[in-house]
């Protein structure tokens, strides 16, 4: 089945997403290449985020001549654009949920199994820049990375504990 045709998770369709991505780059003056309209649909797709050599070997199948440059230059214009975040904790891409504006996102990530969520609360947004201008900074990346264990993967582990077993075993 073609990447762009099945639903993302949370009931979004990817079709509906690409789109708004192609309006979205057209109202900031760009275009959303066939290239990069891959690259995207691979983020949007996985389910955790993915390394730009995830994604050559993602792409790769539909697009043999991709090289590890064309993925870094796709990518490089997606976070431009407001498409995609990069996490730099995990060297690593996503998609960004709310597109449609610009914002500084707070991202969970769960160590355990690399699950991301992405939140946008803008008292955290303000206390960084309260933060930065205290310290006399002017703040270039207000993105806050947020490492810990998610609800589903504490519950393997309550449930681990209680059998005997660690996860992973």
């Amino acid at each position: 089945m073609d990447d762009e045709e099945t639903d993302l998770p949370g009931g979004r369709d990817r079709m509906h997403e690409l789109e708004k991505a192609q309006t979205i780059c057209r109202a900031r003056g760009g275009r959303l290449t066939p290239q990069r309209r891959i690259v995207l649909a691979k983020l949007l797709a996985a389910s955790r985020p993915l390394t730009a050599y995830e994604l050559l070997d993602l792409v790769r199948p539909e697009d043999s001549a991709i090289t590890p440059a064309s993925i870094y230059r796709s990518l490089d214009f997606l976070l431009e654009a407001g498409l995609v975040h990069r996490l730099d904790s995990t060297k690593s891409f996503v998609a960004c949920e709310h597109p449609d504006h610009p914002h500084a996102g707070q991202f969970l990530i769960c160590r355990a199994c690399g699950t991301v969520v992405e939140a946008e609360d803008k008292r955290i947004d303000r206390a960084a820049a309260d933060l930065g201008e205290r310290h006399g900074f002017m703040l270039e990346q207000r993105s806050v990375e947020l490492t810990g264990v998610c609800g589903p993967c504490r519950a393997g582990d309550a449930d681990a504990s209680r059998s005997g077993l660690t996860p992973g075993s």
